[in-house]
């Protein structure tokens, strides 16, 4: 059994955790896709628009690179990548113009404007996410760092959709438990299989968790 389950890990595990980051980027968005999307109170940026297919396409790009790894095209896979990068390198650029044009948006609402700190999580993730990316651009030819850092690459970005979840499934605004618990998973699956923790888990997951509570204890010294 325990053979079965290790095998399962083992072939299957990046795949299914790129389904999983899916699911909870289609969940968390799909909770506030009219108020915010179809029917906003005010029109929103063109811009919002263009930052949400890049982050869309990243994360079908992730669940496509995934399944060429399991399908064994590893040829058409690394030919991919190029696209990969250059979408990696537009997430930053455009994220982090949205970020500061929507933070202008949101000051011509009283209501909105509250939402001051909200603009360094923001950087955050794209931070949290374009780290990762440009290792796994320079150890692209060690398996087992690049398919890591792309897992916690990926996880950065569902910071997002996490935050939309309705509140029961997190204490406001510890949303980001919910994008450790993703890469977590991969530290369980090194468990696993291996019987140890790899160095980018070792040294990226804790640094990032210092990061995430830095910037959420400065969002409750400003929250009323």
């Amino acid at each position: 059994m325990r053979r079965k389950t290790t095998g399962l890990l083992v072939n299957y595990f990046y795949f299914l955790m790129s389904l999983l980051i899916a699911a909870v980027v289609v969940y968390g968005f799909s909770q506030q896709l009219d108020t915010r999307f179809l029917h906003p109170r005010h029109p929103k940026p063109f811009l919002l628009s263009i930052h949400a297919v890049i982050f869309s396409a990243w994360v079908l790009f992730y669940i496509v690179q995934s399944f060429l790894v399991r399908t064994h095209n590893v040829r058409i896979h690394r030919s991919a990548g190029w696209f990969g990068v250059a979408l990696g390198v537009a997430i930053p650029i455009i994220g982090t113009i949205t970020a500061v044009t929507m933070r202008r948006f949101d000051l011509h609402d009283p209501e909105l404007a509250r939402r001051a700190p909200l603009l360094r999580t923001a950087l955050l993730d794209l931070t949290s996410f374009t780290l990762p990316f440009v290792l796994t651009i320079y150890w692209r030819s060690k398996p087992e760092f690049h398919r890591r850092l792309m897992l916690m690459a990926s996880c950065a970005l569902t910071a997002a959709a996490f935050v939309r979840f309705p509140a029961a499934f997190h204490p406001w605004p510890w949303y980001y438990v919910g994008v450790d618990l993703l890469i977590l998973l991969g530290v369980v699956r090194d468990l696993a299989v291996n019987r140890r923790v790899h160095p980018v888990y070792v040294v990226g997951l804790p640094t990032l968790i210092v990061a995430q509570f830095t910037v959420m204890d400065s969002i409750l010294h400003f929250w009323p």
